[in-house]
Formats: structure tokens, C-alpha cells, sequence
């Protein structure tokens, strides 16, 4: 007699989880209620294990918006589909909903969360290679999550799985869906590109409104272009709109540049003050929203802004893309390491190398961050292969796409999109991002070169289209980003806190970092380029892993942190900082 696959998902809002494969169903439903019956809302989850005539066992959408996988331009952000005994998982490739997989014995485990997964893993070890990248990066680079066994599926990609004639179950293929590559024909002239691009945009608005009708949405309004941008365009198509913009007091703020943009386009804008005590207060809710460790400063406010904005909407618009798609960020350097490495290529890192520092972390401190266990296994382990696809030279012919190409790829779909959707989900909020529209991405990739960059002026095309739609100032100044005083909170306002979420005794007990490296950051020890704001990005990104790993890594781990009574007082954190500002002049 033939094994029968086994079937079965769960389904509660925008999570799922669920099994395919061959195993005992008693046991293995068993499994699936472990999981339920760890969340509050266990009750309420929806178990099936009827397959849909269409074989699409689940998809999920950031937006909220219905899909038609008749027409592969207008996919879910994820799906699982069963066809012929095949089990197929899907991602689009700007990376706004993760996905994850197991695979115990010949049964493959799939999620929409990292943490419905954890419980089927009696003794979670951390993955290494996960943790180096996290240190590289502030976020795990896929396929790979923080535990051993469990992966994330990369964006942009299917995986399939099928059952052989001996009823095992393998991994067939995994292949592109959709590719960031050189499109032609090139478009050279700026006014043909320029009323392309404003119907392009334009497009992209209303196929997001479709469904709002006459419903009141949000918009995270930073002062910034891409936010400014979409509040215009939603205000052009007649969308009532909603504004919300982070403040960080006077000496951080570009709350002012929101505030002139909201009054242009005669919007309410909310303010939604950013302190210290509120950034402290949201940490834990703020980790668990983001279910895999994101160690970017950004995350907490974010989480603040939806926090407010779904008090009174439930539909969110944000400007995140628009550095990706038009040659925003730190290009600069890389064309100049680039013209370096061609004309002294005796004298040179890798262009690999000169990205990897873009990302400002940990990479290249290894032997003074880690203890030396972990340091020794971390030498088996090139970080620069996790950046070898995104920065292919094949995929283009020109410098700024194959920048572009990789900002998609990495810093887009792998850290900005995904806890994006992630923190407004926790907040029942769907999350609309006009940037991450695939016919408008893929013919920026026939735009020529000088297009993105001239002289000093970044994102060039995308100001000119948009330059009579805003006032000039915002349109043309300089971008600053989001200035998150990490530093000035964490020598001042967290100091003390500094001596309990980085304690040396735990640091030295868990035997991954060093368990003096938090001082060594904090009073500016490490490396000569982790001064100023570095301090604070570096000790956010140490304090995020350390919280989520407490709070994820279940009892049975043998990384567990040590009692409460194991805590050491050998650190600097235990009086004020301007004591030890001088500790030289007290040892």
C-alpha cells in the first residue's frame, strides 16, 4: 500500500504554519498543537488539510491586496503551492514577507514566522555562520536564521521538494523567479526618462488604492524624498492621508522638513516623540514583533510609529525602495574604490571587501569581538560569499546597477522590507510600499548610468520627475537619514542598563563575545572606526542579539544565559559614565 503525503496548515491572521511529507499524522499533528499552543491566541487558529483546487495552500501579502497567480507581475509576497506530489515555496524578490522551512526526517516544515518553527527544535543551537553574519550586517543573511536547521527562503526564489519512487522525499530545485539585471534598450535622454518615470509612479499608486475607496490611510512622512513622494502621489489621486513622522528632539530631528511637506500637501501630520525611556520601554515588544534579531537603531521608533498610526488607521504608506531603486546611500565611496582597484590592482581589497564596509558593523574586528573558540570556527567562513549573487558583474554592465543590483538584493530584502511588514503586522496594520513595484524597478534598470548620479547629486532622475510636485528644498537638500541618537542614549541614558543587557559574566558564560567588549565599545577601545555614532550602532547591535536570544532560545539550549546571581560587577557600567571617562587615571 502506498504512504500517503501528509497535509496540514494552521492559519490565524498573517501567520501560518504547516507540514507536507510522509510521517505518523497522530504524531505529527501532535506537533503542529505544540506550536498553537505556545501563542496566547491558540484558540483561534484555523487547521485544515484540504488541498484547493488550484494546489495554493497559503499565500500572504504585506499590503493586504488580492493576487492572480495567472499573472506572475502581480504575485503574493509568499506562497506555498502543492502540485504532482511536489511541494513548491515562493517569495517575490523585494523580500517584504519572510518565509521559513524545516525539514525533519520526510517532513518539511514551512512558516511564515521564525518562531513557530523554534518549538519543533528540542535543542536549538545558535548557527554561527548566522551569528557572523549578524555581526557583519546587523541582520542574518539568507538562507540562514539564527538556529541551526531552520533556513529562510531567499528572496526572489522557489523552492521545490518531491517524493522518488522509494517515497523520500528531496530537494528538486531552486531557481530565480525574478532577477534585478540590465534591461534594454538603454535609456539615455533625461526628458523621455523623466515623464516615464512620473507615469510609472503614478501607475504604481493605483494599482495600491484599489481597494481604500473613501477609507482614511497613513503614511510614515520622515521629511525625507521617498516618503514625500508617496504622501504626494496619494494626495494627487485623491486618497484621504494621514501623516506620522518620528521626532527625536531638536539636536536629531528632521521632524521640521515633515512638517513643511505635510503643510504643502495640507495633510495632518501626527509627531511621535522618540525618547529613551519610550525606545527602553518598547525593546522586548520591538524584538518579538521582529521575530529574527534586526540590529538597526531604527526598528524600536519604527515600531513606535506604528504603534500610534494604527490607532487610527489600518492601511500604512511608507518611501522605503526608493534608495535602492535610484542609487541612494554610500555609492559614492564604492565608485572610488572601484576607479582605485582598476588603477592599482596591486594595492587594493576586494570590491567585495569595500561593500562590506558600507554596512559600518562588525566585519573585520573578528579577533577582538569574539571569545576564541568562535573565533577560530568563523576563519572557515567567508562573509564575502554572502555577497557574491547580489554583486555578480554578468547580472549588468554598468557600476551604479550593479550597486543598485545589491542594495535590492541585501540591504532592501533582507533587512529593510521584511521588518518593515513584520512591525506592522504586529500592529494589525497592512504595510504599501509604491517603491516595491516590479514594472517600475525593472525599467530602472534601463536607465543609463549618468540618470542616477550627477556630479555630487544622488537619485538625480527621480528629483528631476518629482521636482514640481514639492517644494525645492525638500526635493534637492542633501539626504541625512534617521538620526537615532544611539550613542548619546547609551553613554547617558542607558549607561547602567549597559552592565545588565551586556554583563560580563553572561557575555563570558554564553562563550560567543568577549566579556569585556561592551566597555571597550563604549569607551571608544575597539578600533579607530568605532568612534562617535559607531559607538551606539555597535552596542544597539550587541544588545538586540543579547535580547533575543533570552527571549527565543528556549530552556533545553545549551546557550542559555547563566541565573541572575551570576551577574559580575567587573565592568565600567556601575557608576556614572563621566567617571569613567578618566578610568585610565583610576587603574
Amino acid at each position: 500500500m502506498d504512504k500517503k503525503v501528509n497535509i496540514q496548515i494552521a492559519r490565524y491572521l498573517e501567520q501560518w504554519v504547516g507540514y507536507w511529507g510522509y510521517g505518523n499524522q497522530t504524531k505529527l499533528s501532535q506537533s503542529l498543537q505544540l506550536i498553537l499552543q505556545q501563542k496566547e491566541e491558540h484558540k483561534n487558529w484555523y487547521i485544515s488539510s484540504d488541498i484547493p483546487p488550484d494546489g495554493i495552500l497559503a499565500t500572504l501579502s504585506a499590503s493586504g491586496l488580492s493576487f492572480d497567480f495567472t499573472n506572475n507581475s502581480l504575485l503574493p509576497d509568499v506562497w506555498v503551492k502543492i502540485a504532482e506530489n511536489r511541494l513548491i515555496l515562493g517569495r517575490e524578490a523585494f523580500g517584504r514577507v519572510p518565509l521559513y522551512w524545516l525539514q525533519q526526517e520526510e517532513v518539511i516544515w514551512f512558516a511564515s514566522r521564525f518562531q513557530l518553527l523554534l518549538p519543533l527544535v528540542t535543542s536549538p543551537n545558535i548557527n554561527l555562520a548566522a551569528l557572523y553574519g549578524y555581526s557583519c550586517f546587523s541582520y542574518v543573511p539568507q538562507p540562514l536564521t539564527p538556529i541551526e536547521n531552520i533556513y529562510s527562503l531567499t528572496a526572489g526564489t522557489e523552492q521545490i521538494w518531491k517524493i522518488d519512487q522509494q517515497k523520500k522525499i528531496l530537494f528538486s530545485t531552486s531557481h530565480e523567479r525574478q532577477s534585478w539585471q540590465i534591461k534594454t534598450p538603454i535609456i539615455h535622454h533625461e526628458k523621455e526618462a523623466i515623464l516615464q518615470l512620473q507615469a510609472l509612479l503614478k501607475t504604481s499608486i493605483e494599482r495600491q488604492i484599489v481597494d481604500l475607496k473613501d477609507k482614511t490611510v497613513g503614511v510614515f512622512l520622515s521629511g525625507g524624498l521617498d516618503s514625500s513622494i508617496v504622501a504626494t502621489l496619494l494626495v494627487q489621486a485623491g486618497v484621504k492621508v494621514r501623516a506620522y513622522s518620528l521626532d527625536f528632539g531638536d539636536e536629531f530631528t528632521e521632524y521640521s522638513y515633515a512638517e513643511q511637506v505635510a503643510q504643502w500637501l495640507k495633510i495632518p501630520l501626527v509627531k511621535v516623540d522618540v525618547t529613551p525611556k519610550r525606545i527602553k520601554a518598547a525593546l522586548i515588544p520591538t524584538i518579538e514583533a521582529l521575530d529574527l534579531p534586526f540590529g538597526d537603531g531604527v526598528t524600536v521608533p519604527l515600531f513606535l510609529l506604528c504603534q500610534v498610526a494604527s490607532q487610527e488607521v489600518n492601511v500604512i504608506f511608507n518611501g522605503e525602495g526608493g534608495d535602492q531603486l535610484f542609487a541612494g546611500w554610500t555609492n559614492k565611496p564604492l565608485i572610488a574604490a572601484s576607479i582605485y582597484q582598476g588603477e592599482h590592482p596591486d594595492k587594493k581589497q576586494s570590491f567585495e571587501q569595500n561593500y562590506l564596509r558600507t554596512f559600518h558593523r562588525l566585519w573585520g574586528y573578528e579577533s577582538q569581538i569574539f571569545q576564541p573558540d568562535i573565533y577560530e570556527k568563523i576563519q572557515l567562513i567567508n562573509p564575502e560569499n554572502w555577497l557574491e549573487s547580489a554583486l555578480d558583474p554578468t547580472q549588468t554592465n554598468f557600476l551604479l546597477h550593479r550597486l543598485r543590483r545589491a542594495s535590492l538584493m541585501l540591504k532592501g530584502a533582507q533587512n529593510i522590507h521584511p521588518r518593515a511588514t513584520n512591525l506592522a503586522f504586529a500592529h494589525g496594520l497592512k504595510v504599501r510600499s509604491p517603491f516595491c513595484d516590479l514594472d517600475l524597478a525593472q525599467w530602472t534598470f534601463q536607465l543609463s548610468e549618468e540618470l542616477f548620479l550627477q556630479g555630487a547629486c544622488e537619485k538625480y532622475i527621480l528629483k528631476r520627475a518629482v521636482e514640481d510636485w514639492l517644494p525645492s528644498d525638500i526635493v534637492w537638500r542633501q539626504k541625512r537619514g534617521m538620526g537615532v541618537p544611539l550613542t548619546s542614549w547609551c553613554l547617558q541614558n542607558w549607561w547602567s542598563e549597559l552592565g545588565n543587557w551586556l554583563n560580563p559574566s553572561i557575555l563570558k558564560a554564553e562563550g560567543i563575545w568577549q566579556s569585556d567588549l561592551a566597555a571597550r565599545v563604549a569607551l571608544g577601545e575597539l578600533g579607530g572606526l568605532i568612534q562617535g555614532r559607531r559607538i551606539g550602532e555597535i552596542l544597539w547591535l550587541l544588545i538586540v542579539w543579547q535580547m533575543w536570544r533570552s527571549q527565543n532560545i528556549t530552556t533545553q539550549s545549551q546557550m542559555l544565559k547563566p541565573p541572575l546571581k551570576n551577574y559580575s560587577f567587573n565592568h565600567p557600567f556601575w557608576l556614572p559614565y563621566f567617571l569613567w571617562r578618566y578610568k585610565k587615571q583610576w587603574f
